[in-house]
């Protein structure tokens, strides 16, 4: 239990702040990335420290970046990760683009769900916003329909003038391959880009564009996934869409169950506030005390704040790809 007596029992491990798209709401410009430095964690100190987790009661894993289909060693850390005893759980959230390639050796390694970016539907506005192609990430999506995972959820950030008029049209996409979609409100954490506060569309005004459309029911009992997100289901077309209201929910942290782990080894209690405790000391130094790691988990869970400050002047210190998404 933390302070405020949250369970927490779910750690999100970023593999590597690299990526293959530059998404403009998530790259701060010119951001180079750590690539080859060794801060990066290995495949055997990210597997060290999910047990370490598995053993003090985290339950459910995912992997992220950056782009976390980038590493050469993902399925391999995917696999070592699934075998370890007491993991219920393990999810991968990516953009797709490698997915026609990763996504059958993905599910037989161990991941059982998977979170995909698709902000539009437009190949012109994906190309614009993401740096990428929109084919490849549809080519990776119907590789993720094809391999059976349990759960494959679209992930759409909601965008003002950009991707608002794509929400009926993603809806449908997604309804109709049997995959919910979850909008999600822009988070301040890639500063000095062309995406700015004027862009921000929140989580009503996207229930209010579908519920004029169809009727939306809350699916409070439908349990996807570990997350913030709240389902409704569309009354006559059947589509399940999550919200997930970062900024304007005044009770989204009340059920926070997440420690975040950045790809150079820190652990981060919440990915609104700045508080990191660094784990490559008793990771890397013969000298650290056997019980460091564990006693670093507890620090984490002991220091998770009440709620973000994303709403309160927020300052970026490290972007999305750093943290980890």
């Amino acid at each position: 239990m933390d302070p405020f007596s949250r369970h927490i029992d779910y750690l999100r491990i970023s593999v590597t702040d690299r990526c293959n798209e530059r998404c403009l709401y998530c790259m701060p410009v010119n951001y180079p990335g750590w690539t080859q430095r060794n801060d990066h964690l290995t495949a055997d100190e990210i597997v060290s420290i999910v047990a370490c987790a598995a053993d003090h009661g985290f339950r459910k894993f995912r992997l992220t970046g950056g782009e976390p289909l980038v590493r050469h060693d993902i399925v391999e850390i995917a696999r070592r990760i699934w075998d370890l005893p007491g993991v219920q759980a393990l999810g991968i959230s990516t953009n797709g683009i490698r997915l026609a390639d990763l996504a059958l050796p993905l599910k037989q390694a161990g991941a059982r769900s998977i979170n995909i970016s698709l902000d539009t539907l437009d190949p012109a506005a994906y190309q614009k916003l993401t740096g990428g192609r929109l084919q490849a990430a549809l080519d990776g999506i119907a590789a993720a329909a094809a391999a059976n995972f349990e759960i494959v959820k679209l992930n759409c950030v909601l965008l003002r003038g950009i991707n608002d008029e794509q929400i009926i049209p993603l809806v449908e996409f997604g309804a109709a391959r049997g995959m919910p979609v979850r909008f999600i409100e822009l988070m301040p954490l890639a500063p000095g880009g062309p995406i700015n506060d004027n862009h921000f569309f929140s989580i009503a005004e996207a229930m209010a564009r579908l519920a004029a459309h169809d009727q939306l029911d809350p699916a409070s009992e439908q349990a996807v996934g570990h997350g913030p997100a709240r389902y409704f289901r569309l009354r006559h077309s059947g589509a399940l869409v999550g919200f997930i209201g970062s900024i304007t929910c005044a009770d989204f942290c009340a059920t926070c169950n997440k420690l975040r782990l950045t790809a150079d080894g820190k652990l981060r209690p919440c990915l609104g506030r700045h508080g990191e405790i660094d784990l490559l000391p008793a990771l890397r130094s013969n000298t650290i005390a056997a019980s460091g790691l564990p006693q670093a988990i507890h620090q984490a869970i002991s220091n998770k704040p009440e709620s973000h400050t994303f709403a309160g002047g927020f300052q970026v210190r490290r972007p999305m790809p750093a943290i980890g998404g």
